[in-house]
């Protein structure tokens, strides 16, 4: 009986002291793999990528053909401007696009006479199309609903280094419709969003119409031009030749996929657009097409195998041109390292002669620029430079 209690206090004092080890070493691994999770919390990168995201909100009522115009024309200046863009980061970052009316007639009372005609995009034919689609009717300008819609359907991104504008222009008070303008322009600053304002009209006049107070309110800036003056465009020697090579140039892409011949035709389209516009817009869109912010990897074989992704073994043969389907595909991929070589030949040359031609214009006669791209411009460089970009 003796050794029956003795044997069971040992159990006891075993299962004691196992219990108690147990404990420990659960309370000791818990604390471990605490320690061990507040160790790895890794820091927030930045993204790699930089953007500029400009959103032009036109007004297309009766009196605004004249706006309408120059920034048909000039689309393609600060497009090229943006070439010589460097981020902080020294990487070029990417241009995107968007586009809105507001105040026409043609428009949805229930929308507040707002369109969307383009959301951020960085399809330059695509942005020239919807600019030459547009046309003016009378009626209302709803400024501060049109910055808030934008604010709300445009995905701005939450990055502190991309560069957030918004060029809103038009003729009426600034202060017309139901959303007040002093809330939109609250939004646009909570977003990192610069507005700046172009009045149509006379300076002193967009000033007592609350266009300047528009722009202060969130760090932007305030313009007023003539959107009905005409611009002088300057004629040069390398004019004609720079033409000549953009229809090189055309001939160098591969078109693909579901997009592929309506975007050849858009390409074609948009060029005698330009042409028809005045012969300087159409060099100057030559010129933006010979640049890095041209690409057309959707709908384009050569700007496509850019791409790391990018396999031509995963090219369907439907989807091919004529001249590929019945191609292997190492002869696919002789053909668009030729048409790449082509390319990089044509778009330098191009580059070349519209070092000339600026050289040019600036020893033989004064530039005389158009209101809406000096406005733009002058905005966002100083706006840029807070972002740290530079121009090089």
């Amino acid at each position: 009986m003796k050794n029956l209690k003795n044997i069971i206090g040992v159990g006891l004092i075993a299962f004691a002291m196992s219990s108690a080890y147990s404990c420990e070493t659960k309370s000791k691994k818990a604390s471990d793999k605490k320690l061990f999770t507040t160790a790895i919390i890794p820091e927030a990168k930045k993204p790699a990528k930089q953007y500029v995201k400009i959103a032009l909100l036109l007004d297309t009522s009766n009196s605004m053909d004249g706006l309408i115009n120059q920034a048909k024309a000039q689309l393609w200046d600060i497009v090229n401007e943006f070439t010589y863009a460097k981020c902080g980061n020294n990487s070029r970052p990417d241009l995107q696009i968007a586009l809105y009316e507001y105040g026409n007639d043609d428009l949805s009372s229930r929308e507040g006479y707002i369109r969307q005609v383009i959301a951020f995009s960085s399809d330059l034919d695509e942005i020239s199309e919807k600019l030459f689609s547009l046309t003016t009717n009378g009626g209302e300008e709803y400024c501060g609903q049109v910055i808030n819609t934008s604010l709300k359907q445009l995905e701005w991104g939450k990055n502190k280094d991309d560069l957030k504008m918004i060029f809103i222009a038009g003729n009426e008070p600034f202060t017309q419709g139901k959303l007040n303008y002093h809330d939109a322009t609250s939004q646009a600053k909570e977003k990192d969003v610069v507005v700046n304002t172009i009045f149509c009209g006379n300076y002193e006049q967009g000033i007592g119409s609350k266009w300047k107070d528009g722009a202060i309110k969130t760090g932007g800036e305030y313009m007023a031009i003539d959107h009905n003056r005409q611009v002088v465009h300057i004629e040069t020697p390398y004019d004609e030749v720079i033409i000549k090579l953009n229809k090189k140039l055309n001939g160098t892409y591969i078109s693909y996929g579901a997009l592929g011949a309506s975007k050849v035709q858009a390409q074609a389209t948009q060029d005698d657009k330009a042409y028809e516009l005045n012969e300087e817009v159409a060099v100057k869109r030559a010129v933006s097409k010979s640049s890095r912010l041209y690409k057309n990897s959707k709908w384009d074989l050569v700007d496509a195998s850019e791409d790391k992704e990018f396999e031509v073994s995963e090219l369907k043969k439907e989807e091919l041109p004529k001249e590929l389907k019945n191609k292997s595909e190492k002869e696919i991929e002789v053909y668009i390292s030729e048409k790449k070589a082509e390319r990089s030949k044509i778009q330098k040359e191009i580059q070349q002669l519209n070092e000339k031609r600026e050289a040019y214009i600036s020893k033989n006669q004064k530039s005389e620029k158009g209101e809406l791209e000096n406005a733009m411009i002058n905005a966002i460089k100083n706006q840029a430079s807070r972002k740290n970009f530079k121009w090089e």
